[in-house]
């Protein structure tokens, strides 16, 4: 429940917002003031806040296997090999070589080197100043490329681009 105090603070700090933004043109310099430092006073007493989850912490086994699956379905499409891969790449994390398996064979599957290509250079992207990772994911990820026809950024000159 929030406090009446606490609504108040909001409702000054939304006016005096008004004012810098033009929608309410009829506070003086004097009141904007006023408001945003009757904020600050009301402010300076923290809320007890408390946040529990009752979720189920996902193991690096889950994950793993929770996105091989993803990738492996036979009825994935292209947007959703593109969402798939946003998402897992916007975590922090360099994704396993398993996971990056299962996501150019989806890619192989859906005939789009494009994606495939644009996965090797996310993972590349992802392994940052860590110059160890990505030559250790294109050494575990070999025998698909070379199984699946699909050059690296490197084999192909782009990464000098």
């Amino acid at each position: 429940m929030i406090s009446a105090a606490v609504l108040r603070g909001i409702g000054s700090l939304t006016r005096a917002r008004a004012a810098f933004t033009g929608t309410e043109t009829h506070m003086n310099m004097c009141e904007i003031q006023e408001a945003s430092s009757a904020h600050r006073k009301r402010r300076e007493s923290p809320l007890a806040v408390r946040c529990y989850s009752h979720a189920k912490v996902e193991t690096d086994e889950e994950f793993d296997s929770r996105w091989v699956t993803y990738f492996s379905k036979p009825d994935l499409d292209a947007w959703e090999l593109r969402k798939g891969m946003n998402t897992l790449i916007g975590y922090d994390l360099v994704p396993e070589p398993k996971i990056l398996d299962s996501a150019l064979r989806a890619c192989r599957r859906l005939n789009d080197l494009a994606s495939a290509i644009r996965i090797l250079e996310a993972v590349k992207d992802k392994s940052g100043p860590h110059k160890e990772i990505y030559p250790y994911v294109i050494q575990e990820l070999k025998p698909t490329l070379q199984e699946l026809g699909i050059s690296t950024p490197e084999e192909l000159g782009i990464d000098k681009i």
